[in-house]
C-alpha cells in the first residue's frame, strides 16, 4: 500500500560546507532555477564560509538541530593530487600548534562511513584514498571541534572531511563531492513524522 503525500518533506538534512571563503571549491546550484542540489534520500542545507569560530558555532547549531543528521566539510588538499577522507583531526589551533583544550581529547575521530565514502569516490572513477594523517589548516580545525563539542551518542551526527585535489577541474570536484555526499546520505534514515 502507497501512503499519500502529507506534503512533509521527511528526507533527513546533510549540511554541506566549503570552508574556505576565498576558495568556495564547487557550486551547490545546479541550474539557473537556483535549486541546490540533492543527494538522494536527503536534502542539501547548504552553510556558507565564515570566520573559523563563528562558522564552528554555526555549523554545531546546524547539527543540534533534530532534522540534520550529517555534515561534510570540503577543502582542498595540499598533500595530494588525488580527493581524500580525513579520519581524525587534533586538537590544536589552525597554523599555531597550540592545544584547544586542556581537559578536550588530543585526536577526535570522524564518524562520517569513511569506507562508503572512499569506494563511492572510487565508483565514480575518481583516485581517492582515507587517511589519518590531519593537515594543519580550518577544515581539521572544524572537524576536531564540532566532533569533540557534540554528544557522544548512538544519534551522532556523521561528520566528515573531504579534501579534493589542488587543482583540480571543476566539474571533477564536483563529480567527487556528490559521491561522498550520496554515500553518508545512504546511512541516514527518514525523520519521524512529527520532526519533519
Amino acid at each position: 500500500m502507497v501512503e499519500e503525500s502529507s506534503g512533509q518533506d521527511r528526507r533527513p538534512g546533510i549540511v554541506i560546507c566549503a570552508y574556505e571563503a576565498d576558495d568556495p571549491v564547487w557550486d551547490f546550484v545546479e541550474d539557473l532555477s537556483g535549486r541546490l542540489w540533492d543527494p538522494p534520500g536527503a536534502r542539501t542545507v547548504a552553510v556558507p564560509a565564515d570566520e573559523p569560530d563563528a562558522l564552528a558555532r554555526s555549523l554545531a547549531d546546524c547539527l543540534r538541530r533534530q532534522d540534520c543528521q550529517a555534515l561534510l566539510l570540503v577543502g582542498r588538499s595540499s598533500r595530494t593530487p588525488s580527493f581524500r577522507v580525513q579520519m581524525r583531526a587534533e586538537g590544536r589551533t589552525p597554523g599555531e600548534g597550540r592545544r584547544l583544550s586542556r581537559t578536550g581529547p588530543s585526536i577526535a575521530r570522524s564518524t562520517a562511513p569513511v569506507a562508503d565514502m572512499v569506494r563511492a569516490l572510487h565508483e565514480a572513477g575518481l583516485n581517492a584514498d582515507a587517511s589519518s594523517d590531519a593537515e594543519d589548516d580550518v577544515g581539521s580545525y572544524l572537524l576536531y571541534r564540532l566532533l569533540s563539542e557534540l554528544p557522544d551518542s548512538p544519534e551522532a551526527p556523521a561528520i566528515g572531511l573531504l579534501r579534493t585535489p589542488r587543482p583540480a577541474d571543476e566539474a571533477i570536484v564536483s563529480k567527487g563531492v556528490k559521491a561522498a555526499a550520496s554515500a553518508m546520505a545512504r546511512r541516514l534514515t527518514p525523520l519521524p513524522r512529527s520532526a519533519a
